[in-house]
C-alpha cells in the first residue's frame, strides 16, 4: 500500500486500511478534523486510545477488527472499524458483525465509502446482518447520538455530528434500538414512595461500600451481578473475566471506595452501582494529551474532589429479584445511592446512562417516580447485507 504522503491530489474519496502505527495516529486523531468546530465535543486522551486498540484490550480474547481511514485531497476526512466478536456469534448467530468507531465530516460521499468498505470486510467474513457502531463491543462506548446534541457527554459515552443518522439511513440501515441518558440533581427529593419501598425491607437489606482489602474478589461479584442482570436484555454480550477485571483496575485508581455500592439480601449480594466522577470535565482542557501537566490535573481533581458532575455507568440488579416489590426497592436505592456520594464529593448533577427505551420498569421508576425527563438518546443502526 502506498504511503499516504505520496498520493496524488485528488477529489475523489479513497480510503485504506490502517495496518501500521503510523497510520492508526491518524487514525485516532480524524474526530479532531470532525469535530473541529463542535465546541461541546470532548478530545479522548491519545493514550488511552491507543492502548484500547492494542493487542492489550481484553475484547481481542473473542474479538478482531479492521480500520480505515478515508481520505479526500490526501487529507484524513474519516474513518470507520468493523469488527467481528464471536461472543455476539454464540449468541445472535454467526452470521453477525459490526462496524463502530466511525466519525465523517458532512459529506455523503465519504459516509458511503466508508461503510462500503466496512460492509465489504464483514461479508467476506460471512456476516449478513451488521449493527452498531460499537466501539467494540455494547460493553463499551455505543451508539449515534439523535438527541441532546447541546451538551457535552459524560465520560465514556459518545458524541456525534447530527448528520450521523441520516446518513446511515440513507445507507440502508434502520433504527435497531435506542439507548436513553438522564441527568439527577444531586440535591434532588427523593419521592416519598421511593423511601417507603425501601423502608419496607430495610430489615433485609444492608448497602456498603467495596471492600478495597478483598477488591479482586468484589469485583468479580460485581461481574456475576452484571451479567446475571443484563442477561436477558436486548443485545447482552458478558463481560468477561479479563475485561472486568481490567475495568476494575480503572476503577481502583480512580475511585474513593464509596463510589462502588453494594446492596446485599440477607447477607448475599444482589445489587450494585458505580459511580465515575466526569473525567470529562478534566479531559476537555487536554487536548487528548496526559503530558506535560494533564496528569497532576487529574490527580489533583479527583484527590480533593473538584469534579461537579458524575455518571453511573454500571449498576445492575440480581434477575430473581427483578420484577419484584424487593427488587424495586434495590433499584431505588440503586438511585438513592449516587446522590449521597455526589453531596458528599462537591458532585452536583449525576448521569444514568444508558437505559434501554423499552425497560418499561426502570425508566417509569426515573421518569414517573423520580420525574426525571430524558436528556440524551443514542440509537444503535442496523442491515442485512
Amino acid at each position: 500500500m502506498n504511503e499516504k504522503s505520496n498520493l496524488p491530489i485528488s477529489t475523489a474519496v479513497a480510503v485504506y486500511p490502517v495496518t501500521n502505527r503510523q497510520e492508526l495516529r491518524k487514525f485516532i486523531d480524524v474526530p479532531w478534523i470532525v469535530y473541529a468546530n463542535d465546541p461541546v465535543w470532548v478530545p479522548p486522551l491519545r493514550l488511552e486510545r491507543r492502548w484500547h486498540f492494542s493487542k492489550s484490550n481484553p475484547f481481542f480474547g473473542h474479538g478482531e477488527w479492521q480500520a480505515w481511514i478515508a481520505y479526500r485531497d490526501n487529507k484524513p476526512v474519516g474513518r470507520i472499524s468493523a469488527q467481528i466478536d464471536q461472543l455476539h456469534r454464540q449468541r445472535y448467530g454467526a452470521d453477525t458483525g459490526h462496524f463502530g468507531l466511525l466519525e465523517s465530516v458532512n459529506d455523503k460521499e465519504v459516509f458511503s465509502e466508508l461503510m462500503q468498505t466496512a460492509e465489504k470486510w464483514l461479508v467476506e467474513r460471512g456476516t449478513k446482518n451488521v449493527s452498531g457502531p460499537y466501539n467494540f463491543s455494547i460493553n463499551q462506548e455505543c451508539g449515534v447520538l439523535v438527541s441532546g446534541f447541546d451538551t457535552p457527554p459524560m465520560v465514556m459515552m459518545p458524541h456525534s455530528p447530527k448528520w450521523y443518522g441520516q446518513l446511515l439511513e440513507e445507507q440502508g440501515y434502520y433504527p435497531l434500538k435506542d439507548l436513553l441518558a438522564y441527568l439527577f440533581k444531586a440535591d434532588m427529593e427523593v419521592p416519598k414512595i421511593m423511601r417507603i419501598l425501601v423502608d419496607k425491607f430495610s430489615t433485609r437489606v444492608h448497602k456498603r461500600m467495596i471492600r478495597r482489602n478483598q477488591f479482586k474478589a468484589e469485583i468479580e461479584v460485581l461481574r456475576s451481578i452484571f451479567n446475571d442482570a443484563w442477561s436477558d436484555n436486548w443485545g447482552f454480550i458478558p463481560f468477561t473475566e479479563a475485561e472486568f477485571s481490567e475495568l476494575g483496575s480503572t476503577f481502583r485508581f480512580l475511585l474513593k471506595d464509596e463510589y462502588i455500592q453494594i446492596v446485599e439480601v440477607d447477607g448475599v449480594p444482589a445489587a450494585f452501582m458505580v459511580v465515575l466522577p466526569n473525567l470529562n470535565e478534566v479531559f476537555a482542557k487536554l487536548n487528548g494529551n496526559l503530558l506535560p501537566l494533564g496528569w497532576f490535573q487529574l490527580i489533583k481533581k479527583l484527590k480533593f474532589d473538584q469534579i461537579s458532575t458524575g455518571r453511573i455507568p454500571l449498576m445492575g440488579v440480581r434477575k430473581k429479584f427483578q420484577n419484584t416489590p424487593l427488587g424495586a426497592a434495590l433499584a431505588c436505592m440503586m438511585i438513592e445511592a449516587p446522590r449521597e456520594i455526589g453531596l458528599s464529593r462537591g458532585i452536583r448533577e449525576i448521569e444514568v446512562s444508558w437505559i434501554l427505551e423499552d425497560n418499561k420498569s426502570m425508566r417509569g421508576m426515573i421518569e414517573k417516580l423520580a420525574g426525571v425527563p430524558e436528556y440524551k438518546r443514542y440509537r444503535i443502526f442496523g442491515k442485512t447485507l
